[in-house]
């Protein structure tokens, strides 16, 4: 299972990384410098038979924006219970509407953020990814989210 961190400042993609690096003992956190990389390592995963559960995407990179990014995901048949998280300082109003319409984003969270919040959302959508895809949530019962569990039997 793979988690994708998408940023074009490498010092960002670090602190990402750092404060996501407790879900790196049950999946392997990647790191990409623009939307095209993401695009390309997605393929790549894909075709080793590899799952995608979440990508966390700035929005302002040179070529494709976070929210064009991020439509593109949604739009890929091959990824439907992929979780997607947008992590910006730069987006407009507008940009925000569409993050939320077209990519159907599941959270949008401001720069700076916050290492715990981060790290809780991403906790989160993985418990929403694995239940939604249909994995054994019984191997990974220790990692993800009792909370998100729960709401699954109510």
């Amino acid at each position: 299972m793979n988690l994708i961190c998408v940023d074009d400042q490498r010092e960002v993609l670090n602190a990402i990384s750092r404060d996501l690096a407790p879900l790196a003992s049950w999946l392997r956190v990647e790191e990409c410098e623009s939307a095209q990389e993401c695009l390309a390592l997605m393929e790549e995963l894909d075709a080793a038979g590899e799952q995608i559960a979440l990508v966390v995407s700035d929005h302002v990179m040179p070529g494709l924006s976070g929210v064009e990014l991020l439509t593109r995901i949604g739009l890929d048949g091959r990824f439907p219970h992929t979780r997607k998280i947008l992590l910006t300082g730069q987006a407009t109003h507008r940009d925000t509407i569409a993050a939320v319409n077209l990519a159907r984003i599941d959270h949008y969270l401001e720069k700076p953020w916050q290492g715990a919040e981060l790290l809780r959302v991403c906790r989160c959508l993985l418990t929403e990814f694995v239940l939604a895809a249909g994995i054994d949530y019984q191997s990974f019962i220790k990692q993800l989210d009792a909370e998100t569990l729960y709401k699954k039997w109510e």
